[in-house]
């Protein structure tokens, strides 16, 4: 399905400093990663209420990989730029932090993919957590998006998801979030016409 992915066009690759550049020290991490259980648990606030999340160790690259972006802060701020009523809102994109409006968005990342975990039992529920990617076509082997992820509204309208993009966790508490975020009204490519923002994503521990 092309209505949950990104481009996954990839960043330019680093190069060496300049003369004229100058090396920034790595930013302190939000918390500390050692510290967290095997299924993590998150509290994933927005400017629409809290959501609490939790990670599956079923999936350890995709736990893995969430647990790195959001121990960067690499979610602050950014919004949820595709909500579908009835179906899923999605976020992720790093370029959506400072977007226009009427920007289009939704082809942005940290410059990789994440190999596809198919776990038997993880399903789209509502509130399931999943990641994002580009179609079959250009994508056979159902790679995820780096950073992009959606949650389920409507596990009816899901259901051909499973088996084909990765489910890596899901809502335990505020479903009702999801809701409310489902219901805002939309404009062009599904972008909420009034931005719904991710403030922060930090462990609950």
């Amino acid at each position: 399905m092309e209505s949950c992915n990104n481009t996954g066009k990839k960043t330019k690759e680093a190069t060496g400093a300049t003369a004229n550049e100058t090396t920034q020290a790595a930013p302190q991490p939000a918390f500390d990663s050692a510290t967290l259980s095997a299924d993590p648990v998150f509290e994933l606030k927005t400017t629409e209420g809290s959501m609490i999340i939790r990670l599956y160790s079923e999936t350890p690259q995709h736990r893995d990989n969430f647990v790195k972006l959001a121990s960067e802060r690499f979610y602050d701020n950014i919004l949820f730029h595709r909500v579908i009523n009835g179906f899923m809102i999605q976020c992720g994109d790093p370029e959506s932090r400072t977007a226009a409006a009427g920007q289009r968005l939704g082809s942005g990342g940290p410059g990789y993919t994440v190999p596809a975990e198919f776990v038997t039992g993880l399903t789209h529920k509502k509130g399931a957590i999943a990641a994002a990617r580009t179609g079959d076509a250009v994508n056979p082997e159902k790679a995820s998006s780096g950073s992009q992820f959606y949650i389920v509204h409507s596990p009816e309208a899901c259901r051909q998801l499973d088996g084909n993009y990765t489910v890596f966790g899901e809502v335990t508490e505020g479903i009702e979030v999801i809701d409310k975020i489902a219901s805002v009204p939309t404009g062009a490519a599904d972008r909420p016409v009034k931005d719904v923002r991710i403030i922060s994503i930090l462990p609950v521990l």
